[in-house]
């Protein structure tokens, strides 16, 4: 009886903490479920939200010289002479910068043909004097043989005249003889020798008549000769402007200054030289001699991924740093161009897990503070491009 009294209390005791146990693990399935379902919602709103606007975009840069970095390089093979610029020179466009080992020959070659052209020109210059002169002395001598000639005519003209006039009186004086011998008033004799003037002065004025023919012939002839003497005279001068071999001297010299110039090295724009490669003695191929660029404008290149480009426009606000400490502070500069074509970057990042293989486009940024950079070219910067202006333009 009392063993029967004691275990009832047990049963009752197991029976309510059996129903606490299942109270408590209900209340942990509920807790748990309630949660994972508020995970679930949160997790469906936050995917519903819109991703988050981009306010700007990172990449690396170089800086460089707004007319980009010039290698100048030699025409021509062979050995540096002269190097007549140093490192950190300032240059004007078209200044000479270096030259080879052949530029005495070159240039002794275009004292040479320069001397042929001097030489060639003399001589042409002699020729159209002298040719000259035997022109002149041609007008000349046609203007002494007209002169005369023309008197001749002009007085044989005249003579022709008096003697039609004296012809014209003995003509009337005949008509008044021979009526004056029909009538018996002047023998046969007067009427003749009145005949016979007439007949002489007709006589006398055919015979002018042909002297002038003759001399208006001959001086058409000695006019011709005289203006043949002239041409002749004009085309020597022109053989002699031919073959003075003043074209060729000209074209020799040209040729020779040609020549001489691919033995010099000149700066192709004004700047300052950045680096130089070779030094006189070396050997000069078609290896640049040395780098330059106008160090006045002051450029960063910054290489913008691919996949980054589109949000980029030129007008953007940009910020530079240096992260090696090159210069001070944070420089500014506003996007200028934006590249047309994708490369692979030349700029590469020392983080290990950074891509070396990344597509980019070049974005060229103008420095704000020239001054700051200017004897920095090829410094590796960080670059940080503002393009809030292209997100506030989407949301309008």
């Amino acid at each position: 009886m009392v063993q029967q009294s004691a275990q009832g209390p047990l049963k009752k005791t197991g029976f309510w903490i059996g129903i606490a146990l299942f109270l408590v693990v209900g209340s942990a399935s509920l807790v748990a479920l309630r949660s994972a379902q508020q995970s679930r919602q949160a997790a469906r709103e936050e995917a519903a939200k819109p991703p988050p606007e981009r306010v700007n975009i990172a990449a690396l840069g170089r800086i460089e010289p707004k007319s980009e970095v010039i290698d100048v390089a030699a025409a021509e093979t062979g050995v540096l002479a002269k190097l007549l610029v140093t490192e950190g020179a300032r240059v004007e466009s078209g200044q000479v910068l270096a030259e080879l080992d052949i530029y005495e020959i070159r240039k002794a070659e275009r004292d040479y043909a320069a001397s042929q052209l001097a030489e060639a020109q003399q001589t042409l210059a002699a020729e159209q004097t002298l040719g000259t002169a035997r022109i002149t002395e041609a007008n000349t001598k046609a203007g002494q043989i007209d002169r005369p000639q023309i008197q001749a005519i002009e007085a044989q003209t005249a003579k022709i005249q008096s003697l039609q006039a004296r012809l014209a009186l003995a003509e009337t004086d005949l008509v008044r003889f021979q009526n004056l011998f029909s009538q018996g008033a002047i023998t046969q004799q007067d009427l003749d020798r009145q005949q016979t003037q007439v007949d002489e002065l007709s006589s006398d004025i055919a015979n002018a008549q042909a002297t002038k023919t003759q001399l208006e012939l001959a001086r058409d002839t000695a006019l011709e000769n005289a203006a043949a003497q002239v041409s002749m005279a004009e085309a020597n001068l022109q053989l002699a402007a031919v073959e003075s071999g003043v074209d060729a001297a000209q074209q020799n010299l040209a040729l020779a200054d040609a020549r001489l110039n691919r033995t010099v090295i000149k700066a192709p724009t004004a700047g300052q030289i950045l680096d130089i490669y070779v030094h006189p003695g070396e050997a000069v191929s078609s290896n640049r001699l040395l780098s330059m660029g106008n160090t006045d404008e002051m450029y960063v290149v910054a290489e913008v991924y691919e996949t980054d480009v589109g949000l980029v426009k030129p007008g953007q606000k940009a910020s530079i740093t240096s992260r090696n400490g090159a210069f001070e502070g944070n420089l500014s500069g506003i996007v200028e161009t934006v590249g047309l074509q994708i490369f692979k970057n030349d700029v590469l990042d020392d983080d290990p897990a950074a891509n070396a293989d990344a597509r980019i486009v070049e974005v060229r940024i103008a420095v704000d503070q020239d001054e700051a950079v200017a004897m920095l070219t090829n410094l590796q910067v960080d670059v940080l491009i503002d393009i809030k202006a292209n997100t506030a333009l989407r949301e309008r």
